[in-house]
């Protein structure tokens, strides 16, 4: 249920353990697990999201009545909504928090979907602005998580804010029971993201865009894949020159992807360019070195947006930063493909367009 701070609607946050206690809790658990298993009429709506050391925002909803809150992603990279179920194997050490709602018995959703899991029976989940204008959602329970990612997680479901033809599960998506209500005064939601962590470091906005969150104006690019949240990227450029995408190339904008990704071959050039190191697969630099690091600069639709140095290398206290770009080999006939996620947003305040099929960025403050 969302709660109401004007001129907002907000959901409220409690603030986590900080990064590095967190990161040390996963390890036990990781290591436990290895030991024991062996493996809204007119209205703009908003939900404050939390940072989890600037790669993980999540915001908080809430489930049935009474009702139980659930931390989940707000991902545009997926339409399909899941929270762990009280049918979660009691082996399953990743499924965290679970779902205890009364079940009449599962129904299995057409296709597959992974994780695994059957949609939710009853009611499901209300999402409800005021007490007039409440959307009463479907949504999946998930009965088996695998250890990776989802034991390194800080969240405990995925809302997807996906295209309803991404639905692997077949059900109608949360934003799309929203505009259907008629309660918004435009069909569209925007993502800020602060790199501060704790509580209010990002914000979800369902209906508009909020100008404190940027400067300037938006500057549009329609998406280039139906039903995606997708564009063309005509060039990555670092120092006036092209070092990837001559000819073009898919880039998907994806909230629930924390670095930006890219194939191996491309992100493994980028890199060799401004000489990060390379160490299990990931890039590092000095940290005392990241203002003096090159920019990059990604080219839409003639217009270049530019990532300085401190932008994509993440925060830490030893001498070595790790550079928030990762090789992804995505197959065809979907990839190759580039993915902006949490390292470009936090540099451009981003809204996702449903009405006129496009995506605007604008600088965020």
């Amino acid at each position: 249920v969302f709660g109401i701070r004007m001129p907002f609607w907000e959901i409220p946050l409690k603030k986590m353990a900080s990064a590095k206690e967190s990161m040390k809790l996963n390890r036990r658990l990781l290591g436990k697990i290895n030991r024991e298993d062996n493996f809204l009429y007119n209205k703009i709506f908003s939900v404050v999201l939390t940072n989890y050391e600037d790669t993980q925002y999540y915001g908080e909803i809430s489930i049935g009545s009474p009702s139980q809150n659930f931390k989940v992603v707000f991902d545009t990279g997926t339409s399909d909504f899941w929270v762990p179920s009280i049918l979660c194997s009691p082996f399953n050490k990743v499924c965290g928090k679970i779902l205890t709602l009364g079940h009449q018995g599962p129904s299995s959703p057409e296709g597959s979907l992974d994780p695994r899991g059957h949609i939710g029976s009853g009611e499901g989940v209300r999402l409800s602005c005021n007490p007039t204008h409440g959307v009463t959602q479907l949504f999946l329970e998930v009965t088996s998580l695998s250890l990776i990612p989802f034991g390194l997680t800080q969240f405990d479901g995925i809302l997807g804010l996906g295209y309803p033809e991404q639905a692997r599960s077949k059900i109608t998506p949360v934003f799309d029971n929203i505009m259907a209500k008629k309660v918004l005064n435009k069909n569209v939601f925007s993502i800020y993201y602060d790199r501060t962590s704790g509580q209010k470091a990002g914000e979800l906005i369902l209906g508009g865009s909020d100008p404190n969150y940027y400067r300037g104006s938006f500057y549009y690019v329609k998406t280039s894949r139906p039903h995606f949240w997708q564009i063309q990227m005509q060039g990555l450029i670092v120092r006036s020159h092209v070092v990837s995408c001559e000819n073009g190339c898919p880039t998907v904008v994806d909230t629930g992807t924390s670095f930006i990704t890219g194939p191996s071959n491309s992100i493994w050039t980028l890199m060799m360019v401004i000489g990060a190191k390379e160490k299990d697969k990931e890039y590092f630099v000095k940290c005392n070195q990241k203002k003096k690091l090159s920019s990059i600069s990604f080219k839409f639709d003639g217009k270049t947006f530019t990532l300085q140095g401190s932008d994509y290398v993440l925060e830490h206290n030893d001498k070595m930063c790790m550079v928030a770009f990762h090789g992804k080999d995505i197959a065809k006939p979907v990839g190759p493909l580039w993915i902006l996620g949490t390292t470009f947003i936090q540099k451009f305040y981003t809204e996702f367009d449903r009405h006129n099929n496009r995506i605007g960025f604008a600088f965020a403050v």
